[in-house]
């Protein structure tokens, strides 16, 4: 447990560095003079000034980080090292900056990925450049409370045997799940890092597929790699599909909150995150590189929603004021910002409060 809570600290900040590190580095390119960089958020733990005389802090609560610039709070207007003070395209660049750096880390991670090998679908094709090898069916989710849960089937099982039969495809066996009756056991027998073992799932009615099934889903995967000069192309073409269906899925979940439908269950705060990292990380490194891609992904995305407190508000913000021709009451921008910071403060703790729940 400790091991895990550690790969996911060290995730976490590896993905945060890259952000602010985006944000510190354009803030300094345009000119404005950044007070401090801090890795988590306040209290601090530690702290130590650079020749420049900024402040490098290391803060106790791991789940963040931040870098305050001179005038980002809309004052010291007619300083010449002050943001506020800056064009409004230099501003919204360095705004946008920590989304890009985690736009890049991920088209860089998944780069490597697909240069070493990543287990994928392969029931689409694959492309012609594509080198594929380790062909399996395996278990590439398993819903939660369903009969494949409580019976230990988890992500990343090879399924070998079904009732003793063996499968050519992932369609195959998805058809022999649905062909089952009400009640009838299902002896699967798995691969599990290298050990073979057989797990007995009984067959139900799953509302979420409509059809008859464990809940679990079961395709038909192999290591997908291409050769080096490709592998970028395939990095930036996966980070573009992800984010589109990262998007569709944070406006998914906003439509939700605001139109009383609550949040979905399969959102996922630091705990559910942590746990996930521990199951990612049985799988081996290079689960861990896309688990990492996407989280960057998912980091990018929803900083770039024109929230409060977040880089997309602040953006709004910076537009608004090129539309008024006059930046907005620096006390209202503050209010609105904080406000935003609390609310989205709240919705962590909600999510956390329901991941323990999960837990116990």
């Amino acid at each position: 447990m400790i091991s895990t809570v550690l790969l996911f600290l060290v995730i976490l900040s590896v993905l945060v560095l890259a952000h602010e590190w985006g944000h510190y580095f354009t803030a300094k390119k345009i000119g404005a003079k950044v007070e401090e960089f801090g890795l988590g958020f306040p209290p601090r733990l530690y702290s130590w000034k650079g020749k420049d005389g900024m402040v490098w802090s290391l803060n106790l609560i791991p789940l963040g980080g931040f870098v305050k610039i001179v005038g980002e709070s809309g004052d010291h207007r007619e300083e010449k090292d002050s943001f506020s003070g800056k064009s409004i395209p230099k501003r919204i660049l360095v705004l946008a900056a920590g989304v890009i750096m985690n736009l890049v880390l991920a088209i860089g991670l998944f780069s490597v990925g697909f240069t070493v090998g990543i287990p994928s679908a392969i029931e689409g094709g694959v492309d012609s450049q594509a080198i594929v090898s380790e062909n399996a069916i395996r278990v590439t989710e398993v819903l939660a409370g369903s009969p494949a849960d409580e019976a230990g089937l988890k992500m990343g099982d090879e399924v070998l045997l079904i009732n003793g039969l063996a499968y050519a495809s992932g369609e195959e066996v998805r058809q022999a799940l649905h062909n089952f009756s009400e009640n009838d056991v299902i002896n699967f027998e798995i691969n599990r890092s290298g050990e073979e073992q057989t797990i007995s799932a009984v067959a139900s009615y799953i509302e979420a597929i409509d059809s008859m099934g464990v809940g679990a889903a079961i395709v038909e995967t192999a290591t997908i790699r291409y050769p080096w000069y490709f592998a970028p192309i395939k990095g930036i073409e996966t980070t573009v599909v992800y984010a589109i269906a990262i998007l569709a899925a944070f406006w998914h979940i906003i439509a939700g909150i605001f139109t009383g439908g609550g949040i979905p269950a399969g959102v996922s705060g630091p705990v559910g995150i942590a746990v996930v990292t521990g199951e990612i990380a049985s799988l081996g490194f290079v689960y861990i590189l896309q688990f990492a891609a996407m989280l960057s992904l998912n980091l990018a995305i929803l900083n770039i929603i024109p929230f409060p407190a977040l880089d997309g508000g602040r953006i709004a913000f910076t537009l608004v004021e090129a539309i008024r021709r006059k930046p907005a009451s620096e006390k209202l921008e503050a209010v609105v910002h904080n406000l935003g910071f609390m609310l989205l403060m709240l919705l962590v703790i909600i999510v956390t409060y329901r991941d323990i729940l999960n837990l116990i």
